[in-house]
């Protein structure tokens, strides 16, 4: 990271979490109430559990349900010396604790085992209501896979998220392999800048790329080398709404309605929106609408003149652009 101000590139210095005096706990607890800094605008995600223990009495970080109706293990570690000072590797710790997931049968059992106890422990962060936990969770998990079409698709596979500031080779060399050999697991870097006394973090995901091979640790010889990316469009490197509104296909004034719900804002030309006077992110607003943890904006924002959601118009004009360059 680089300080360009008066003409001057000053390189700016990371630093760790052991540094900042920051704790596990608190990165665990800041990803519990911004878990879409590590998941994009294409990605829905509802939290329904931290700290959770397994019969083998392991403790999950963070649990949580994706749009497709897998069960999420978030792994945390602060720095690359707390993943290089473990007995157990990082990634294997992240292995056992999702096979033990692996055996929630169906919403309701995930509800008694995992989700009823976090609502319980946070239930100052959930809207009044005269239902008990379990009855509670039970309808916001329902409510959640049903609106993103997953109720058949529950728990049909499980998927690991680790977070770290750094990673170590070894590490980075496993999460690549099992990529390859179709285990859904992804590495996430959380890294610190200390400016001015106050705290800012860059949030960068490693893996997986498009390919592997260039993070496996070779026995002669193990740096990590960067990855071409293959051309087209990517998940993650899908045009959000600035990209839209640059082409025209939305302009600011439009009326963007929730997916399924009767609240509307305007458009705004930064891409925000404007809700009852005030101007909101579009993934803030669904987020907190829907009461879900982070939500795949473009899929439940839909623009009030045409009737299709910003994921549809945005599909629809990419297809026209790539049939044009044929």
């Amino acid at each position: 990271m680089y300080n360009i101000s008066n003409e001057k590139a000053i390189k700016i210095g990371v630093t760790t979490f052991a540094e900042l005096n920051y704790k596990e706990s608190d990165l665990e607890e800041l990803l519990r109430k911004n878990i879409d800094m590590i998941c994009d605008e294409e990605e829905s995600m509802l939290i329904v559990g931290k700290q959770v223990r397994n019969s083998q009495h392991g403790i999950s970080d963070l649990t949580a349900v994706d749009n497709k109706g897998n069960i999420v293990l978030v792994e945390i570690k602060r720095d690359r010396k707390d993943i290089e000072g473990r007995r157990e590797a990082f990634e294997f710790q992240a292995i056992r604790y999702a096979a033990s997931y692996a055996t929630i049968e169906d919403p309701e059992d995930l509800v008694n085992k995992i989700y009823a106890p976090y609502i319980e422990k946070y239930r100052n962060d959930f809207e009044e209501s005269s239902l008990t936990s379990a009855e509670l969770g039970t309808r916001k998990i329902t409510e959640f896979l049903r609106e993103n079409g997953a109720e058949t698709n529950f728990n049909k596979n499980q998927k690991i998220i680790l977070v770290a500031s750094d990673y170590d080779e070894q590490t980075l060399s496993a999460v690549a392999w099992l990529n390859s050999n179709n285990v859904d697991i992804s590495c996430f870097k959380m890294i610190p800048y200390n400016i001015n006394n106050e705290v800012y973090i860059n949030i960068e995901k490693i893996l997986p790329l498009s390919t592997y091979k260039d993070y496996y640790v070779n026995f002669l010889d193990s740096p990590i080398k960067g990855s071409s990316q293959k051309k087209g469009f990517t998940r993650r490197s899908l045009p959000k709404i600035n990209e839209m509104i640059e082409w025209g296909v939305v302009k600011a004034g439009d009326k963007i309605v929730a997916k399924g719900r009767e609240e509307e804002g305007t458009l705004l030309t930064n891409g925000n929106v404007e809700v009852n006077g005030e101007e909101t992110s579009m993934q803030k607003w669904l987020k907190e609408l829907f009461g879900w943890s982070s939500i795949q904006t473009y899929v439940f924002a839909v623009h009030k003149d045409t009737g299709k959601t910003l994921s549809q118009i945005r599909e629809e004009y990419m297809e026209k652009e790539q049939e044009g360059n044929i």
